[in-house]
């Protein structure tokens, strides 16, 4: 069974990236991962996405919280991850992605003020990509870690039990 993407994600993707600023298609929900596609011809985007299993610290005030990697043919970017925070960021602060023993560094961006709160964060370094993408579809869980404007730093996990599949679809879709 397909579930339909929650609104309060849908909310995020739409603010944080105007090429999906048409209504989310399910592909399939595999596992723990969902998997999505948005727009046709050049503004078409797949992406599979995961909300943590665990987040400390327990009862912070957070918006939506979620691991996505997007496919972006037009601008021929695959398999591109993002975390998604679910606060404000504080200014300069990094953000981190480990999964087993592998490290990976994110840089983060909030919307600003007025705008959607939840910050992003995306590699630091463009060439761990596939190492990244490789090391997920391998491992059994990840640990996205940051911190808030306010100075709390966080920490959710995430099963990645599904994501090769998730992604497979999502390649497939976008033909990637």
């Amino acid at each position: 069974m397909i579930r339909s993407l929650p609104l309060g994600i849908a909310a995020v993707l739409l603010a944080a990236a105007p090429a999906m600023a048409e209504p989310a298609t399910p592909l399939g929900v595999f596992q723990n991962w969902s998997a999505y596609s948005s727009g046709t011809g050049s503004s078409l985007t797949c992406y599979a996405l995961s909300q943590p299993r665990a987040s400390t610290p327990r009862g912070a005030s957070r918006g939506d919280i979620y691991l996505m990697v997007s496919d972006w043919p037009s601008r021929k970017v695959k398999a591109e991850p993002q975390i998604v925070l679910g606060y404000p960021v504080k200014p300069d602060a990094p953000a981190a992605l480990a999964i087993g023993a592998a490290k990976f560094a994110f840089f983060v961006r909030s919307n600003g003020p007025g705008a959607n709160p939840n910050a992003s964060a995306w590699l630091q370094s463009l060439g761990d990509n596939s190492r990244v993408i490789d090391t997920l579809g391998k491992g059994v869980s990840a640990v996205a870690t940051g911190t808030s404007a306010r100075g709390t730093r966080t920490s959710d996990t995430y099963s990645l039990a599904g994501f090769a599949d998730a992604m497979a679809k999502v390649h497939d879709t976008c033909k990637m």
